[in-house]
């Protein structure tokens, strides 16, 4: 992991065409802009894990299933 420090208004630059700028500070957060290509994916890291415990709570097995509706069904 690189760890570097910045200033307002500084920025840095990640390959060729993602610049990452620091837009303002306020206490303990830290306002950053993005700029990178339309074909770049830019996601906060807590929205990609909060979908990969969405799909596991979604994989449900078939017989699982069945069972549910049955009890479902019976109400």
């Amino acid at each position: 992991m690189l760890i570097l420090t910045r200033k307002i208004g500084q920025s840095l630059i990640i390959g060729d065409d993602i610049e990452v700028k620091i837009v303002s500070i306020d206490g303990e957060n830290i306002k950053i802009g993005i700029s990178a290509p339309k074909n770049v994916s830019v996601v906060r890291k807590e929205l990609l894990e909060v979908k990969d415990e969405n799909k596991k709570a979604a994989n449900i097995d078939r017989p699982s299933l069945k069972m549910l509706e049955k009890i479902i069904k019976k109400d």
